[in-house]
């Protein structure tokens, strides 16, 4: 304690104490005791006592002693005390340095700036108010304090307490709406772009709310800056093109995009772009599909994975032909092997061109797209149907020859009366499809015209191949009104003769078996009867001179018996005419085994209620199929196959005898 005339000084162990004393002297001899709080700089307490005689500080409190022997104790009041006195008195500015000297934590603080606010709104300050409820953010609800503003009047101060609300990153989407509502009412395009254009450390809005808010109101140039500089693509391109109508920088800017998000926005945006810039969007579209690469970034030029499918692009041509055109001749010229619906599709437009050019060009066009049809790219039954759908008739016939459909390229020719043509393909697909032949003939009968000539040509191959017997020739022809006999003569003449010859060869045939069946006969009896001389002198296996032991067999030929031993397979037959003789009685067995199943087959059909089963069943099996029989038996003699079983056998089991 230090005392001077003026004062009294408390000091603490660092520094002059809060509190000072000063007795004052009054004209009724009374003291005034005033303690002020230095550091607030306000008057804590002030009391007049009679005679004082001393004054103590001790304890935490002061204590004061007068001449009347009686003892005052002034202690210090809490700081809640304090403050709620403050409060009661206005003194806000007061309070709020009482609180930060006595280190009040935030939450009270915070509570003394809205009572603070609260004050100074009632008495209309409203700038002041708001510079206080700033100084709750983080504490204090914002929107007790947007209630308070949303008057048209008060919307600058709105507008302060939103700005500071963003700066702490303390704002929602409602805000940041509201904050920018508050920028386009206030016209204050200065403070917009202020807000927009912060750095992006300094982002603390929704930048989708942000351009949402922005384009509703207009400032659509604001919201694509937004867009672009946030990479929104989605808003950007949209803005670009529903409100700006600015197509070519829309598409400047995709194709600064990288590939997935470039690819995904022209598929979205492709025919509007289209629609208002068909060349540059058509040029993007080939990068697209080719060799696509961000013009933004030359650092980031890689080669891609993959391309953009071309078929997923065809709608955005839709009406647009001629850049369609172009875009598909240039990705079968950069990808030979591009999708089918590439080829398809411009197989389509090459046909339309072909059915609308006059005779000029027709011959080109006629040949670009048959050129597609050879690429072998296209789809078969598509580019069939749509050469129909256009009458395109060589591509019809080149798609038919193509699928092997023979039958469609005669009835093609047929339906359009095409009856050289019709000659002509039985001629080049004839030896692939017999039935040909035959069904020419039919259409020729069936015509009402004079056919005479196509009649005769298709006769003369039918006759020469013979494909048709010549009674179904007869009345196939019967159904022509206009065929006259002398149509069928030459061909019945021919196959008459031939009949003739093949009859006059039979029968020359069966007196030469007959004939070889006696001898043979003749033979087996002479065997039967006489005794066989054998006189070969040497042996048929080695060529060497005969000696004894040796067997001879009844078919002339003859063996030392040790050749036979270790050459022959079986003792009992000749080696020399085993082969020969192997063939025949292969012919024999065949000829028993198919005898049973004709039988059988005949039975079963007789007596079954499915016969086309039975039918399928034996064809299956080979029933019907051609015998082919030995018509050169050993020795030069034909006509083995007509003698009977058992004398076959006899003629082919020779017996050996040992001499």
């Amino acid at each position: 304690i230090v005392a001077g005339d003026d004062c009294v000084y408390l000091y603490q162990p660092d520094e002059r104490g809060p509190y000072s004393l000063l007795p004052l002297l009054t004209q009724a001899e009374k003291h005034i005791l005033t303690i002020y709080d230095l550091d607030n700089k306000f008057i804590a307490y002030s009391a007049a006592f009679d005679d004082v005689i001393d004054v103590l500080a001790e304890w935490g409190s002061f204590y004061v002693l007068t001449r009347d022997k009686t003892l005052y104790m002034l202690q210090e009041k809490d700081t809640q005390t304090k403050l709620e006195m403050l409060f009661k008195k206005n003194l806000f500015v007061m309070a709020i340095n009482l609180a930060k000297s006595q280190h009040l934590d935030n939450d009270g603080l915070s509570e003394i700036f809205r009572q603070y606010g609260d004050h100074l709104y009632v008495k209309g300050d409203h700038d002041g108010a708001i510079q206080q409820y700033i100084r709750t953010i983080g504490k204090l609800e914002p929107s007790y304090v947007i209630r308070k503003f949303l008057d048209a009047q008060r919307i600058h101060n709105l507008t302060a307490y939103l700005q500071a609300l963003h700066r702490q990153s303390l704002a929602n989407a409602d805000h940041t709406t509201l904050l920018l509502n508050c920028y386009t009412k206030l016209k204050d395009s200065s403070k917009l772009e202020e807000f927009i254009k912060s750095n992006e450390s300094e982002v603390h809005f929704d930048v989708e709310i942000a351009i949402k808010v922005l384009r509703q109101a207009g400032y659509h140039s604001h919201a694509v800056f937004l867009a672009e500089r946030h990479m929104h693509h989605e808003w950007y391109l949209k803005i670009q093109l529903e409100d700006l109508k600015n197509y070519q920088e829309a598409l400047r800017y995709i194709g600064r995009l990288p590939f997935d998000q470039a690819e995904s926005n022209m598929k979205r945006y492709g025919k509007i772009l289209m629609h208002h810039v068909p060349e540059s969007t058509t040029i993007l579209l080939k990068h697209l599909c080719t060799d696509y690469h961000p013009s933004k970034d030359s650092t980031d030029r890689d080669s891609l994975d993959r391309p953009a499918n071309p078929e997923e692009f065809i709608p955005v041509f839709a009406n647009n032909p001629r850049e369609l055109r172009a875009f598909l001749e240039h990705m079968i010229k950069v990808d030979p092997f591009s999708p089918e619906g590439v080829y398809d599709t411009l197989l389509e437009l090459r046909l339309q061109d072909w059915a609308h050019e006059q005779d000029p060009g027709k011959k080109v066009l006629q040949e670009a797209a048959l050129s597609l049809l050879r690429s072998d790219n296209t789809v078969f039954d598509k580019a069939l149907v749509l050469c129909q759908m256009h009458n395109f008739k060589e591509g019809v016939l080149y798609l038919y020859e193509k699928g092997k459909l023979y039958q469609q390229i005669m009835h093609y020719h047929m339906q359009n009366e095409e009856y050289g043509k019709v000659v002509e393909a039985c001629k080049r697909y004839g030896d692939s499809e017999v039935c040909l032949w035959e069904q020419a003939l039919g259409y020729f009968a069936r015509k009402e015209e004079n056919c005479k000539a196509y009649i005769s040509e298709v006769l003369q191959h039918i006759d020469e191949n013979n494909l048709m017997p010549p009674l179904l020739v007869v009345q196939t022809l019967a159904h022509n009104s206009t065929a006259s006999l002398s149509v069928i003569k030459d061909y019945l003449i021919n196959k008459m003769e031939r009949e003739t010859q093949q009859i006059e060869g039979d029968e020359r045939k069966i007196r030469q078996y007959r004939e070889e069946t006696a001898h043979l006969r003749a033979e087996i009896q002479e065997l039967k009867t006489c005794a066989k001389i054998f006189q070969k002198t040497k042996c048929s296996m080695c060529n060497s001179p005969l000696e004894l032991p040796s067997v001879h067999f009844l078919c002339g030929h003859s063996f030392h018996q040790h050749c036979l031993e270790s050459f022959a397979e079986s003792e009992a037959e000749c080696p020399t005419c085993t082969p020969e003789n192997r063939k025949v009685m292969d012919m024999l067995r065949v000829q028993d085994q198919k005898r049973d199943l004709h039988d059988n087959f005949h039975r079963q059909l007789k007596c079954s209620n499915d016969g086309f089963s039975v039918i399928a069943d034996y064809f299956g099996r080979g029933v019907f199929n051609k015998l082919t029989l030995i018509t050169d038996p050993p020795g030069g003699k034909s006509g083995a196959g007509n003698l009977e079983a058992e004398f076959n056998r006899d003629l082919l089991i020779n017996t050996k005898r040992n001499v």
